[in-house]
This record gives structure tokens, C-alpha cells and sequence, in this order.
């Protein structure tokens, strides 16, 4: 059954259908939905948490409720009645009373849209029979709409990626896909999406906004990288590499230099400096600007010793400015 996705899903998807998430057996249009809400401002934090997206179990249908020789149907609420059944295993039995409640335990379940029935994760509503998502990955769980994302899943990764597979590749050092165009040029850091970024703190590896892979082999946001240049930051949050090509700074820095000569007392004044570009320790005369590394040019420089520690950050923050 083919039927419009307009109306449904959320800012995250578009499909036609919601999760019970396992955790907290709430119903959500998905786990971005989910995680949202439950960390919160407004929710405790020892109540936040994010939703468990592959290793958990949960009870998705309550069979029958057999009195005598009859068999009920028995709703989700009305399994409360019979106490806490979520540790019984598959196809087991309880009793209570003179009822006999039968349960099966399957993976996590969603909900149709449509007509609301709760079901085992498959493409198609065993009742209405409309399909929940055109792109749908079974060892994901996870239904979309949209399919010009180009949506594919990547067994390494272990989790469904947009852009097209035959568009990337997975670097087994890095743990995650980059870019054809990068095959040959990136820099390998081990894990290099499975962490927060540097500067919203949100998880990589499963993010949906842009990411960028930086010089340095670090990963970013896309839009935390333009927040940063916003506010003169050209240096990556985590290891202080430049991000970009600043030849054109340092020329500037040179010029600034030469034009700002220190006084007399100051003459014969060295201090150590090291570079954050190139890691070089370097003995350089003292400057009140920047100090320009020996080796490979850069003024992102550090001093180390030989008087009150500097760095060119600020400074450079004032030149663009």
C-alpha cells in the first residue's frame, strides 16, 4: 500500500512509523526524538539517558490470557496486573490466579503511523500493509522515507550511512567511512569518529549533521567548524594544529613583527617555543606579538620557557578582526 509520507515522521525522518523505545516504554517517531528528549534540561540527570539502539530485548506483544478453556487477548497496560514479567524467557508462562499469561519477547517493535498497530520490526504493516519507510535496514531497525540520502549500511561501521556506498570507503584504523576522495590523503587516527566533538560535545559516529575530517586526521561538525572561524579560531580544539592554510597570516604576522621592534632591554632576550604545527622545540628572540617557529615557518607557536608562557591565538583573533 502506497500512501503520502508528508504528514508524517519527524525533524529527524520522514517514514510512517514510531519506536517503543525498550528503556523507558515510551513511544517516539525516533531514537534522535528519544534522546532529545530524555537529556533534557527538565529531566534529572540521573534520569537522562540515550536509547540502546542494537543490544536490547524487550516485550513487544502480550499473547492471551487463558481462563478455563478460553483464551483473551491481553493489552499492554493490563500486563501490569500480573506482576514484573520482563525476565522470563521466550514463550514462557506465568501464572496468577486462575489465569495463565503468555508472552513472547522479541527485538524492539515499532508502531505504525497509520493505523497504530504494534508490530515486529519488517517494512510493510502486517495490518494496513503501507510500507514505513522506502529505505529499510533489518539489522538496523531503521525506516526512511527519503531516499534521495542515498542511504546504505556499512557492516564495518555496523550502522546505515547517507551518500551512497559506492562513494565511500571504511578505514579499519579510523573505524568509520570517509570519502573516496580521501583514500589516499587522509590521516589515520585510531577511532577517529568515536567520540564527542571537540566543541558541541555530541557523539560522531552516529551523528546526522555534516562532519569534516580536519589536517590533523580529527573530526568536527561542519557547523562547529564555522562557528569557530566566526571567532577567529583556526587551531583544531583538540591537538592545536592549524585547519586550515595560514601562509597568508603569517606573512601578515611577519610584517607585524617587523614593524613592532622590542625595546633595547629586551634586545637580547630568547625564550624556548614549541610549535603546535610541527612539534618543533625551537630557541627563538623574544617577542611581544608571536614567536615564529625555525622549522617550518608558523607562527602558531607556544612559548615553553624563558619567561611568562604566550600564544599567537589571540593575537591572531586581532589581525582578522
Amino acid at each position: 500500500m502506497e500512501l503520502g509520507s508528508g504528514k508524517y515522521g519527524c525533524t529527524h525522518y520522514r517514514r510512517k512509523c514510531k519506536i517503543r523505545a525498550p528503556c523507558c516504554d515510551e513511544i517516539f517517531d525516533c531514537r534522535h526524538c528519544h534522546n532529545e528528549a530524555k537529556n533534557s534540561l527538565e529531566i534529572d540527570p540521573h534520569d537522562r539517558h540515550d536509547i540502546p539502539r542494537h543490544e536490547v530485548k524487550k516485550l513487544l506483544v502480550l499473547d492471551y490470557v487463558f481462563l478455563g478453556h478460553k483464551r483473551m487477548r491481553v493489552t499492554r497496560n493490563l500486563s501490569f496486573c500480573f506482576g514484573n514479567v520482563l525476565n522470563l524467557p521466550e514463550k514462557s508462562f506465568c501464572g496468577w490466579g486462575s489465569y495463565v499469561l503468555g508472552i513472547d519477547c522479541h527485538e524492539p517493535g515499532v508502531i505504525c503511523s497509520v493505523c497504530g498497530t504494534e508490530q515486529d520490526v519488517q517494512q510493510n504493516c502486517i495490518a494496513c500493509g503501507v510500507c514505513m519507510g522506502e529505505y529499510f535496514c533489518e539489522k538496523c531497525k531503521f525506516f526512511d522515507d527519503d531516499v534521495s540520502k542515498i542511504q546504505y549500511h556499512c557492516e564495518e561501521c555496523g550502522i546505515c550511512r547517507t551518500g551512497g556506498k559506492e562513494n565511500f570507503f571504511h578505514c579499519n584504523k579510523c573505524g568509520c567511512c570517509y570519502s573516496n576522495m580521501m583514500k589516499d590523503t587522509h590521516r589515520c587516527v585510531e577511532r577517529a569518529m568515536h567520540h564527542n566533538c571537540p566543541v558541541c560535545f555530541e557523539f560522531l559516529f552516529d551523528t546526522t549533521k555534516d562532519i569534516t575530517v580536519l589536517q590533523c586526521g580529527h573530526t568536527i561538525h561542519w557547523e562547529c567548524v564555522k562557528e569557530m572561524q566566526q571567532h577567529c579560531c583556526y587551531s583544531c580544539p583538540v591537538c592545536s594544529k592549524s585547519i586550515c592554510d595560514m601562509s597568508s597570516m603569517w606573512e601578515n604576522f611577519d610584517r607585524e613583527v617587523a614593524s613592532s621592534p622590542m625595546p633595547e632591554m629586551y634586545g637580547k632576550k630568547m625564550v624556548w617555543i614549541l610549535c603546535n604545527d610541527c612539534g618543533t622545540q625551537s630557541e627563538v628572540q623574544y617577542h611581544i606579538i608571536a614567536h615564529k617557529c625555525l622549522s617550518c615557518k608558523s607562527y602558531n607557536t607556544r612559548q615553553i620557557r624563558g619567561g611568562p608562557a604566550s600564544s599567537c591565538s589571540s593575537r591572531v583573533a586581532g589581525m582578522v578582526r
